[in-house]
């Protein structure tokens, strides 16, 4: 099947966008690379190598704790991250931004300070069966701390959450339901407002894992009816170890600091601590300043690009994928949902999804293979992992059919 005849996708250039990410023009074993493992991590683009590099060039300094002109000058670009984030999320206020090492931290933050301090026997917390580890773990220790009991509403043979079971699970004993905005391993985009709404209508809090969507999807945690929203940098383009919670301002005061240390405070005594304001409250030590500052550059390059046409170009890219993977012979789509993000995960007949990622890995194409870290959903489909291939902003038509003449070379060898 031949691609569209046009490289400019849903209103952006892909081809063109590329040179904005140095690292896509490198060859892999000899061959131009095909990176489809964005949902693992992106690619950055030199609007963020170029903001932190100019950080720590320029004026590396500590934050909010200097009077000198380099801790002012860093200070000014932290808290200029951190309206970027605001604006990314369409939050209220920029105080309700936290910055976290990741999504994983986000979720562990909100498990060992507002659940730890709220939940008591009896209580429950209701997650979904395709969520990540992280968004898993962290309940089952909460649950075990308090007594609360864990829930897991299901999803279909399609890989989309089961909404006629989930009115029955959400009951005057739920506190909380945690869940994944976009699946990583099935790339199901999850209907969150409706299930804010039925959370909400028991007088429980949603949570939403956001590191799949953050890059993809137009953002508005308050048109989500979202408590708490948590998001990776370095899955929308932005550094590696850095991240942010999102949560209502008037939930996060209440919440008790989970991490004691430097700057969370405005006074110390051996009589007692004043702890300090949002977001400081829940910032303990010295943070990844250069990380941040670069979290913030992507934001500003993704909204440049406009999250509407990142949308509308990741979605042809899928159609295509999802149409050019049905012709390869013994292929099947783990994750078949109506409603998608850029993620197509499969197995073949035969074939042990390793393999297949080291022989399209000497064809230059970079793929994920493995459970994901989502366990339960490889469980829910009998299989022991899949192949995922996940489109970012500078994939093309052409990288789509790399993998297809790549996975060519799996029934060769396998034949």
């Amino acid at each position: 099947m031949s691609p569209p005849h046009t490289v400019s996708v849903g209103a952006l250039n892909a081809t063109r966008l590329r040179a904005d990410f140095p690292l896509l023009g490198r060859p892999v074993r000899g061959k131009p690379l095909a990176y489809l493992d964005n949902a693992a991590t992106t690619q950055k683009p030199l609007a963020v190598l170029e903001a932190v590099d100019r950080y720590y060039r320029e004026h590396n300094a500590n934050v909010h704790r200097g009077v000198h002109w380099l801790s002012e000058r860093a200070t000014e670009d932290f808290e200029h991250a951190r309206a970027a984030v605001r604006d990314h999320l369409n939050a209220p206020e920029a105080r309700e931004v936290i910055f976290t090492r990741g999504t994983t931290e986000s979720i562990n933050l909100v498990a060992q300070s507002w659940a730890r301090s709220a939940l008591r026997p009896g209580d429950e917390v209701l997650i979904t069966r395709m969520e990540h580890h992280s968004n898993i773990v962290p309940w089952q220790m909460v649950c075990a701390q308090t007594g609360a009991e864990l829930k897991v509403a299901p999803i279909t043979d399609a890989g989309a959450l089961d909404l006629e079971a989930l009115p029955r699970l959400i009951g005057p004993r739920t506190r909380l339901v945690a869940m994944v905005h976009v699946s990583n391993a099935l790339g199901t985009i999850n209907p969150v407002r409706r299930v804010a709404d039925l959370a909400h209508a028991r007088g429980a809090l949603l949570l939403v894992d956001g590191a799949q969507a953050a890059p993809h999807l137009a953002l508005d945690v308050r048109a989500l009816g979202a408590d708490f929203y948590a998001l990776s940098a370095h899955k929308m383009y932005g550094p590696m170890g850095i991240g942010v919670l999102w949560g209502r301002a008037e939930l996060l005061e209440a919440m008790p600091p989970w991490q004691g240390g430097g700057d969370m405070i405005k006074s110390v005594s051996f009589a007692g601590t004043v702890y300090n304001d949002l977001p400081y409250k829940f910032e303990a030590g010295t943070p990844d300043v250069g990380g941040a500052i670069g979290l913030g550059a992507a934001c500003r390059y993704l909204r440049g690009l406009g999250l509407d046409r990142v949308h509308a170009h990741e979605s042809l890219l899928l159609e295509y994928a999802t149409r050019r993977l049905a012709e390869v012979e013994g292929l099947r789509l783990i994750g078949t949902a109506r409603d998608k993000s850029a993620v197509v995960s499969f197995v073949i007949a035969g074939v042990h999804p390793h393999d297949v990622g080291t022989i399209v890995d000497a064809e230059g194409v970079a793929v994920r293979t493995g459970h994901h870290c989502a366990m339960p959903v490889m469980e829910r489909f009998s299989v022991p992992a899949t192949v995922r291939a996940s489109l970012g902003v500078y994939n093309t038509f052409e990288d789509v059919d790399r993998l297809v003449q790549a996975l060519g070379r799996v029934h060769e060898v396998f034949s």
